[in-house]
């Protein structure tokens, strides 16, 4: 959100098209750490849960050490493909160079970026919960400081790099801080150590985290889908307006994946002890807790659209406008988003991958790129913003259905 701001108030319309035509793909790449994360973390968990905290430890430093590796050969993939996706994506002139400048930038610390995603989960699990948030926010307040002065400051034609360089070096301390931290001798149960290669262990946390790799993944690749159909319908105007409502929904959204990451390592131990009655308690206070956040969120976000349209756009009235009648269909999914994110994140610390990833795949592909593909024939512009509503709303209803379907096995856990 922070480079938003300052791209798009700054550096320029084009420039914040390219940043917003760019970040799926680099989502992507960025995925690894995700899966070595929420996966691994519910393993770890599990594995204190049944008493064995040495093995614990040896499988927390497994997937730091494996993710790592996997982020640099990521980045290095991206770093050469860069222009052909963008090519792909619909960048043409300015708009293509400016995707590549901002891209590659990025992708020099996308390893600290990828250890960044990773330990938000594990310091959960290591039960230091707010240290993870105060790298969160150092991580934060470097980008603001960093882009306050070399967005602002430097010259037209290196706005945008000074935008991705501010980022790069926030995604870099984001994933140092917590490395240092679990390197050396500390106060959590978890330490950096020694380990082993076990592929079962990593076959393990990868099919575990299949769900929140198949959302991130589908969610970049329906982004692509949605910037094609953006240039189709309205151009750099329609990609601008999609960028903004992206960066503010980051913020509704991050409240429902900050809760599910966070009670995941919970729900695992407590499956790994065996503790039903507190799985139970949990899933009853989660789900009202949920309902009452989704409807102070969608009633903010009705309320604050204009103010946030114009904090981004507000010097382009026809931007402004656009971006204001999209986000307030936009923000009626956000009750159900938070449902369809927890549901997903529930079966996976329950080390349920299959049903996890299921719901992942038809929330975040199946119903996205089909509401994408056919609301817009009917209602044009507007159709791309409701289909995000149509398929939160399919998503939450099928969660439901596969609670039901799992009733049986459910009970003897919950």
């Amino acid at each position: 959100m922070v480079d938003g701001f300052f791209v798009s108030n700054f550096a320029g319309k084009v420039a914040f098209s390219a940043v917003n035509l760019v970040m799926p793909f680099l989502m992507i790449v960025a995925t690894v750490g995700f899966m070595f994360g929420t996966g691994g973390t519910a393993i770890v968990a599990h594995t204190f849960g049944v008493g064995n905290k040495e093995k614990a430890n040896r499988y927390f430093s497994l997937f730091v050490y494996v993710a790592f590796v996997l982020g640099v050969i990521f980045a290095a993939l991206g770093f050469a493909l860069i222009r052909p996706i963008s090519t792909l994506l619909g960048a043409k002139g300015e708009l293509l160079e400016n995707c590549i400048i901002y891209g590659r930038i990025i992708l020099t610390t996308l390893p600290f970026f990828v250890l960044q995603l990773l330990f938000q989960s594990f310091f959960v699990a290591a039960e230091k919960p707010h240290l993870g948030l105060l790298v969160m926010g150092v991580s934060g307040v470097t980008n603001m400081v960093l882009d306050a002065v070399l967005v602002i400051l430097l010259p037209q034609k290196y706005k945008l790099a000074g935008a991705a360089i501010a980022t790069a070096l926030s995604q870099f301390i984001g994933g140092v801080i917590p490395l240092i931290y679990f390197s050396r001798k500390n106060s959590s149960i978890l330490r950096l150590g020694k380990t082993s290669f076990d592929g079962k262990a990593i076959l393990k946390a990868c099919t575990n985290e299949s769900s929140e790799f198949m959302s991130n993944i589908s969610m970049s690749i329906v982004g692509m889908l949605y910037n094609l159909q953006l240039l189709k319908f309205a151009r750099e105007n329609g990609i601008a307006a999609y960028g903004v409502m992206m960066y503010v929904s980051m913020i509704f959204s991050a409240t429902f994946i900050g809760y599910s990451i966070g009670v995941a390592p919970v729900i695992a131990y407590h499956n790994g002890a065996g503790n039903h009655d507190e799985l139970k308690g949990l899933l009853k206070k989660s789900i009202h807790l949920l309902g009452v956040s989704g409807i102070v969120m969608v009633t903010a976000a009705q309320l604050l659209a204009a103010l946030l349209a114009q904090i981004f756009v507000g010097y382009d009235k026809e931007l402004m406008d656009l971006t204001v009648s999209g986000f307030r269909i936009f923000a009626i999914a956000f009750p159900f988003m938070g449902f369809a994110i927890f549901g997903s994140g529930f079966f996976t610390a329950l080390n349920d991958g299959l049903t996890s990833a299921l719901i992942s795949f038809l929330r975040t592909l199946v119903f996205q790129v089909s509401a994408v593909l056919l609301l817009p024939m009917i209602w044009g512009i507007d159709g791309i913003w409701v289909s995000i509503v149509v398929a939160e709303m399919m998503a939450v209803a099928f969660t439901a259905v596969f609670i039901i379907i799992k009733r049986k096995r459910l009970s003897s856990k919950i």
